[in-house]
């Protein structure tokens, strides 16, 4: 009896792509998934795409609801069926007619498989079909959230052996017009090579092109797994810092996705934007604001990180600022004005932090290297030039009047030199609020010679800076940042309710942070560069680097979601935060935060007994 049964049952194979069950068809048996992948999906002739329902592996089985059907434990329906199964790659099933189930039906070791089988599928299907109802209600979009690795990456593999040369590889690389290479070693992923490895590794070490492949290699590549979600690879390859993410199923590579893949299928609009920014003229300066908000709302949805939302978004707005500036500058050829010498345009404020995700008011210099009545006339009329075309394209004036538009934020070497040489000697409290803000510059445009020559000069300013250090510091003192455990005060219910996230968090951490890289004798970089600076020359140990990365990407996080929801719906937009609108956890993590920003605080005031 059992020969003969199993005589009903037959291997059968199926091509990757090809329908393994088709809609509207009667099913007759179960299939057993021996090898491969396979997708339950239903066709959304609507919007012209399919909509997958499960992925089912090897071990898993196919057709439990027409299973029910046959053994008459359920009515047919007469609507159509809608689900079919298609082969995600070469697949391999055992095929079991009804026939075979229903005549060992009775047999307990059948029914024990066959429910261990149902609900383990239960399980998966009600664990997806609510992750993806989360994510619609979070995200609002009709779009299909739920893509996956397979459905974006590349299935060509260039690859080559450890033993392979640099020069072969490098050959490779070229003629493939790829920008990696995996290293494979008998199917077995080793390790990754990308353009940047050739040129860190390869060209700037002088390493010879005789050398190996595992000689210049990325060892132990992150990699994904082709079920992996689309916002999994992209937060891990936002988080991990890398550009290329090979895709792995049973411990083989089947492809490989990388950044640019993720962007093309569902940011678009990145491509897009910085296409318009490159075209804008004087007219359309305008438009560019919404299309960098599409943008910024595009990865807050998606949930990158913050850090790294910001480092895009910050590109963007660079590009912008640069095609004003030489806007600017095309606008005085017109009227027969020429660049009298080289300049460099520089911004400071959250731009010059790398944290500006909406366009605030304008904070930038200028500094050029002659000094003489014609140069200075020229970059008094590009000074304004740069500002009115900055507030064409929605940068507010600046109410502090910290604009190049300005006598005091622009001039030569030379003037800067003497302005800097004021603030130290004369270290008011008005000057001392405009060397806060100057030091938060951040080359944008420019000669970059001049640039360097412009931080020496800083530099030498510097040496003679101890008590204007000093000064900044006992400023400080009176901005600490506050600390959320209070019991005693609790008791008597005048516990706070509200933090300003910008006056009382972000301005003291970016205060004490910038003291402490300049003391040290670091003067330029967004703030993460200075921890990472401070780390390697150890005056941060590494595990508080850790907690002062993930405690500022945390405040980040929690002022920018709300300062960017405030601007979506139109309300005013404010940096307090209520503590009612916030999760316990939440909650947590901010006094965890404000701790470890209030140790950073500390570090300074220790180095001047303050």
């Amino acid at each position: 009896m059992a020969n003969y049964l199993l005589s009903l049952c037959e291997i059968r194979h199926f091509e990757k792509n090809e329908i393994m069950l088709k809609k509207d068809k009667s099913r007759e048996g179960l299939l057993l998934m021996l090898e491969g992948l396979s997708e339950v999906f239903v066709r959304n002739e609507s919007h012209g795409r399919i909509e997958v329902l499960e992925v089912v592996q090897k071990g898993e089985m196919i057709g439990f609801s027409s299973l029910a059907d046959f053994l008459g434990m359920s009515k047919p329906e007469k609507s159509e069926t809608m689900v079919e199964v298609k082969a995600v790659s070469p697949v391999k099933v055992l095929y079991i007619p009804f026939e075979v189930i229903t005549k060992r039906w009775d047999d307990p070791a059948v029914h024990d498989y066959l429910l261990s089988q149902v609900s383990l599928r239960l399980k998966d299907i009600y664990s997806s079909l609510a992750e993806q109802v989360k994510l619609a209600r979070d995200y609002g979009e009709n779009d299909a959230f739920m893509i996956r690795v397979q459905d974006i990456m590349t299935e060509k593999i260039v690859s080559v052996t450890p033993n392979t040369t640099v020069q072969d590889t490098a050959r490779l690389m070229h003629e493939n017009r790829t920008s990696s290479v995996l290293v494979i070693d008998n199917e077995i992923l080793k390790g990754i090579i990308t353009e940047r490895d050739m040129v860190e590794r390869v060209v700037a070490r002088g390493i010879p092109l005789t050398a190996k492949a595992n000689e210049i290699m990325t060892h132990n590549p992150i990699f994904v797994s082709r079920l992996d979600y689309f916002y999994n690879a992209l937060s891990l390859i936002f988080q991990e810092g890398i550009k290329h993410l090979p895709v792995i199923e049973e411990s083989k590579v089947v492809g490989i996705v990388t950044l640019s893949d993720l962007l093309r299928k569902k940011s678009e609009n990145v491509m897009k934007t910085i296409q318009k920014i490159e075209l804008a003229d004087r007219d359309s300066l305008p438009h560019v604001k919404n299309a960098i908000c599409e943008v910024i709302d595009t990865l807050l949805r998606n949930r990158v990180p913050i850090l790294t939302t910001l480092e895009i978004v910050t590109k963007l707005y660079d590009r912008l600022v640069s095609r004003i500036v030489n806007l600017s500058i095309q606008a005085l050829q017109l009227k027969g004005m020429h660049q009298p010498c080289s300049f460099a345009f520089y911004q400071m404020g959250s731009s010059g932090r790398e944290e500006q995700f909406i366009l605030t008011d304008q904070d930038h210099f200028i500094v050029y290297e002659k000094d003489s009545p014609d140069t200075d006339a020229y970059f008094f009329d590009l000074g304004k030039e740069i500002t009115t075309n900055l507030e064409s394209a929605g940068y507010a004036r600046c109410l502090g009047l910290m604009m190049c538009s300005e006598k005091e934020w622009r001039g030569s070497l030379a003037d800067w030199e003497e302005r800097l040489r004021r603030w130290m000697l004369q270290s008011t409290n008005d000057n001392l609020l405009l060397a806060q803000n100057f030091f938060s510059f951040r080359f944008i445009i420019g000669s970059e010679e001049l640039d360097d020559q412009f931080r020496k000069t800083i530099s030498n300013q510097m040496q003679r800076s101890r008590i204007f250090l000093y000064r900044l510091t006992q400023l400080e003192k009176e901005h600490s940042i506050p600390t959320l455990e209070q019991p005693i005060r609790s008791l008597f219910k005048l516990e706070r309710k509200t933090i300003d996230m910008k006056k009382e968090v972000l301005f003291p951490y970016h205060h004490s942070l910038q003291i402490l890289s300049l003391l040290h004798g670091n003067l330029v970089g967004p703030p993460i560069e200075k921890i990472n600076w401070l780390k390697d020359k150890g005056v941060f140990s590494e595990l508080f680097t850790q907690d002062l990365k993930q405690a500022v990407s945390h405040i980040l996080t929690l002022y920018v979601n709300q300062r960017w929801q405030q601007t979506k719906v139109g309300s005013n937009v404010s940096s307090i935060v209520s503590f009612t609108t916030l999760s316990t956890r939440q909650k947590e993590e901010l006094i965890l935060s404000l701790k470890t920003l209030r140790e950073l605080q500390s570090q300074v005031f220790a180095h001047f007994s303050v």
